[in-house]
């Protein structure tokens, strides 16, 4: 059996480990040389929590005085350290996953693949010349680009995207970030952190719109103490490159201005002549490839994945769906199951989310149940000196466990527990029974889980 697999993405390249060690021949098939590990390892999700342990270094450093710890002198930062630091990371781990091909038996074959039919991947290498692979087995995985509406005037120069920012030399005096998405918030944090004058606009009412409420307004709190100017319920009409600074213009009639613009408005699937509907792949309205419930399109020997469908735009979501994919090319007839893909937002304090939230509930009319506890009733979180945020748990009529949220540190850690529970339905009763480590930041997840019974031992 030889499965072609189109993107070296995490769902991508995971995808091809996996069907290597099940026995399969597979090519996987990159556009960029040297960038295994697609947009999250190279200009994503790894070079951003790079940028982000510097910011929490920094953090400690500052704050080391509160635990009786002197330090003297001048505490100053290093930009050109951290890129080169951060460089060094993402090199690394390219360089194991091209060990990891290697010891698989995954050729790599790099240059830009079109789908032709079914069964055939044409691509076009650097020196013009192409390449035909057939396969018995495809998976789409090209994954997706920054959107870059066209008011906005996106010059990869003073207006810029996530792909631009993570190269800056030095920090900017200023930058204005256009959406408070996930990516803005992160962003925008070093950089205040870094000594930016970061201002966030965001259309909606709160920063994090798919996030619960609550956690954005503990987010909104903290933006507040890292004076960063957030502007709510407002839009941006469009941007313009002055030569030396940017000028952003919003519906309300006002005008921002700063070094640079960071469009952080989300992302698209990348299709751009990649040929799946010329080779009669069925798409959405969106514009995403449509698949049933086993990552099928149309054609039922060829699979899309990861921000390519309509499913979360998440590294985690499209590895996992690069596994199922796989597992069903062997029969096993996995069926996809989206009602727990947790969802974290590396900011301090740390965020996670997994399942409903209070507003899709009560949208949706549906009875709930929430369980609630402050970190600054914890024992562990006093003495870490990490007391912001909270744990909220939600289950239905029945306690089952059916949305969950984390604030404070090591919130991402922490999410796996409640994930799990609501990926196989368990009760609120169930899980709070179990034996929870003491003294840890995971206690506050227990608490919370007792709090919908009514018997939290610490909350007030």
């Amino acid at each position: 059996m030889k499965i072609a697999v189109l993107g070296a993405g995490p769902g991508g390249y995971e995808a091809a480990i996996y069907a290597a060690k099940k026995g399969a021949e597979v090519v996987l098939i990159e556009k960029q040389t040297g960038e295994l590990g697609g947009t999250c390892l190279n200009r994503g999700c790894i070079p951003t929590k790079a940028f982000l342990a510097s910011y929490d270094t920094l953090e400690t450093v500052e704050n080391a005085k509160d635990f009786g710890v002197n330090i003297s002198g001048e505490v100053t930062v290093d930009f050109k350290f951290i890129q080169d630091r951060k460089k060094k990371v993402v090199a690394t781990l390219v360089k194991g996953i091209a060990f990891l091909m290697k010891k698989n038996g995954v050729s790599v074959l790099n240059g830009f693949g079109k789908l032709v039919d079914r069964n055939t991947i044409d691509v076009t290498k650097e020196d013009g010349t192409v390449e035909t692979v057939k396969a018995d087995y495809i998976i789409l995985a090209t994954g997706s680009v920054p959107s870059t509406p066209s008011t906005m005037g996106y010059d990869k120069k003073r207006i810029i995207t996530s792909d631009e920012v993570l190269d800056f030399e030095e920090a900017p005096k200023s930058l204005i970030l256009i959406g408070g998405g996930v990516i803005g918030v992160e962003i925008g944090q070093f950089l205040a952190k870094m000594g930016t004058e970061v201002s966030v606009v965001q259309s909606g009412k709160q920063l994090l719109p798919t996030m619960d409420e609550d956690v954005a307004k503990q987010l909104q709190r903290q933006f507040k103490k890292d004076k960063i100017n957030v502007v709510l319920g407002a839009r941006v009409n469009g941007a313009v490159n002055n030569g030396d600074n940017v000028t952003v213009t919003l519906d309300n009639g006002k005008e921002l201005v700063a070094d640079y613009a960071l469009i952080a408005t989300g992302r698209s699937p990348f299709t751009k002549g990649c040929g799946f509907e010329e080779a009669g792949v069925v798409m959405t309205p969106r514009g995403r490839v449509d698949v049933n419930e086993y990552l099928q399109t149309n054609y039922d020997n060829v699979y899309a994945i990861g921000d390519l469908i309509d499913t979360a735009m998440l590294a985690h979501v499209a590895s996992w769906e690069g596994i199922l994919a796989v597992d069903n090319i062997f029969g096993k007839g996995r069926k996809t199951q989206y009602n727990a893909v947790p969802g974290c937002v590396f900011t301090n304090p740390e965020i996670a989310q997994v399942g409903a939230t209070e507003a899709e509930l009560v949208k949706a009319g549906k009875a709930y149940k929430v369980g609630t506890f402050d970190f600054k009733g914890l024992g562990k979180a006093m003495a870490s000196g990490h007391t912001a945020g909270f744990v909220k748990v939600i289950t239905d009529e029945n306690d089952v466990l059916i949305g969950a949220a984390v604030v404070g540190a090591r919130a991402t850690d922490m999410m796996q527990v409640l994930t799990n529970a609501i990926f196989y339905g368990q009760t609120a009763e169930m899980v709070g029974a179990a034996i929870y480590p003491h003294p840890t930041m995971g206690e506050a997840v227990m608490e919370a889980l007792h709090d919908l019974h009514g018997v939290s031992i610490n909350k007030g």
